[in-house]
């Protein structure tokens, strides 16, 4: 599914119980009813905030969360999973003396309004007893005075969507993996979320957010010549996710490519393993979206930058004093941060700071001119104000720095362009296999599902196992071109781990197909 960056509008999704609310945005001035009809969660989190002030606190904030999940997952002509978890709770962090404390309780609309004041007393305890540990004060810079609503335009409430339709098109998606003797197995899958939040502040800020997402995944595994391969669509990992409503999965097909995906995965069997050596690479936008998030997105959260954050790969090859001098990559490369692109899902009205989201440049024409920060990583490198990148997984953890939606701006072309003014010899691959990244998100290795090697400006011989290594910064230096707007996909991660205890968030990426000079290919079926 193809989507370009504009505006969209379009009845947002209600809650799992089936109550639907009207659109609106956070500058549309329209109400975002809650399931419950009355104000009283935001009651609950007010008064958790200002008995925090009332015992000394020097700022506080709580977040009432209501989410709701749909996981549904066919296997092999078999129903694996169908689950509809529902959580609710509070969470209310608290500034004192330099340090935050975090406590969290879950419970429902009757019971949290009882628990939400000694959850307050906890979190300030926390801070307290932390205070003096601290080795920096907490110092947060900017606003968290925002006031409003924001829900996700959803065409089509996909937790009304019936169970029987949604369990069909799945069954019908996986019939058309199978049929063929070299099948191992097959797998169709829908996942759907919806968040509801209301957050308060002791700055004034009082936000009501609906965020929804839809999408899935299909996938072959298939087994000949003595080799088993697997093909993805539309792509690996957990699948493709848009925020929106049921069209998202429609808009898919997991039905109509179903036979493409079974038939490339038979076909990789028996294709050449990508040869080693260094060439050109084009990468097609759902592996860029990977290498976006791995090697642009992680390290230039400002927490891993200053050296705060040091778990799963955790740290950065880049620092503060970066910004504005490093060579990030060549003139073609221009990335940018934006909380506000219609189907990124971390596109919102504001971060768990309560700042209001915005779009930013990370690397303009090549060259790192921002940074993605919230307010307390922002207020520690000195810097006015922080980025509004600032979340929490659920009301249980407390919010910091995160990847937004980061993509790649494009260039000038078709793909069908691009190929046809590549040497024969070059490669061009997509899909996410398998990679990795070291401790300072410099070095890395990436194997993508497909590719195909080009010869006359087209694509010709199939080859599998496409495995290339790289150096982040010689990578993004060595981009000689960036397909078009009409080839920009945006592609969804619902799988982002980091912090420990460790916390998932979700975000987007986009990107055209891009040219990439130099490029070394490694053989991974050879002896080490």
């Amino acid at each position: 599914m193809t989507q370009t960056p504009h505006s969209a509008d379009g009845p947002t999704a209600g809650p799992a119980s089936g109550t639907a609310s009207g659109a609106t945005s956070a500058s549309s001035g329209a109400k975002v009813r809650s399931a419950q009809g009355a104000r009283a969660p935001e009651d609950i989190a007010r008064e958790a905030v200002e008995l925090a002030m009332e015992r000394g606190a020097d700022a506080a904030d709580a977040r009432v969360v209501h989410l709701a999940r749909e996981n549904l997952t066919v296997q092999s002509g078999r129903v694996s999973e169908a689950e509809a978890p529902d959580q609710f709770g509070i969470g209310v962090r608290v500034l004192k003396d330099g340090a935050y404390g975090f406590a969290a309780a879950p419970g429902s609309f009757q019971s949290l309004k009882d628990a939400a004041p000694g959850v307050a007393r906890r979190a300030l305890s926390v801070a307290r007893d932390l205070s003096p540990l601290r080795r920096r004060p907490v110092t947060p810079v900017g606003r968290a005075d925002g006031r409003g609503e924001f829900a996700t335009p959803c065409e089509e409430n996909p937790f009304l969507v019936p169970l029987e339709e949604k369990l069909d098109l799945l069954m019908r998606a996986d019939r058309g993996l199978g049929g063929r003797r070299e099948i191992v197995s097959t797998l169709a899958q829908i996942q759907l979320r919806r968040e509801e939040q209301w957050m308060v502040t002791s700055e004034g800020g009082a936000t009501h957010q609906v965020l929804v997402r839809s999408g899935g995944r299909i996938e072959a595994l298939a087994r000949a010549a003595g080799v088993v391969e697997r093909r993805s669509y539309p792509n690996a990992l957990e699948g493709d996710f848009r925020s929106g409503g049921f069209e998202v999965v429609r808009a898919l097909d997991l039905v109509g490519e179903a036979e493409r995906v079974r038939d490339e995965s038979i076909a990789l069997c028996h294709a050449d393993v990508c040869p080693a050596g260094v060439r050109t690479l084009i990468l097609g936008s759902s592996q860029l979206a990977l290498q976006i998030h791995e090697s642009v997105g992680h390290p230039l959260e400002l927490d891993r930058m200053l050296g705060e954050e040091r778990d799963l790969a955790g740290g950065s090859f880049a620092s503060q004093s970066d910004i504005g001098s490093l060579e990030y990559g060549s003139r073609h490369v221009n990335l940018v941060g934006d909380s506000t692109i219609p189907g990124g899902l971390d596109t919102r009205g504001w971060d768990d700071d309560g700042v209001a989201s915005g779009r930013f440049d990370l690397v303009r024409n090549g060259q790192l001119v921002g940074v993605q920060s919230g307010r307390a990583s922002a207020g520690l490198a000195g810097l006015p104000e922080g980025a509004a990148v600032s979340r929490a997984e659920g009301w249980y953890c407390p919010p910091f720095d995160r990847i937004t939606n980061v993509s790649l701006e494009p260039g000038e072309g078709t793909l069908d362009d691009l190929i046809a003014r590549t040497e024969d010899g070059a490669v061009y691959a997509d899909t996410v296999k398998t990679w990795s990244i070291d401790q300072e998100r410099r070095n890395f290795q990436f194997t993508c599902e497909i590719a195909w090697e080009i010869r006359g400006g087209r694509k010709a011989r199939l080859l599998r196992l496409p495995t290339y290594q790289g150096s982040s910064l010689d990578f993004w230096r060595s981009c000689d071109a960036v397909a078009g707007p009409e080839e920009w996909q945006l592609h969804g991660v619902v799988n982002c781990g980091k912090g420990n205890p460790l916390q998932v968030a979700e975000m987007s990426h986009g990107a055209s197909p891009a040219r990439f000079r130099g490029i070394r290919f490694v053989d991974v079926t050879g002896p080490a």
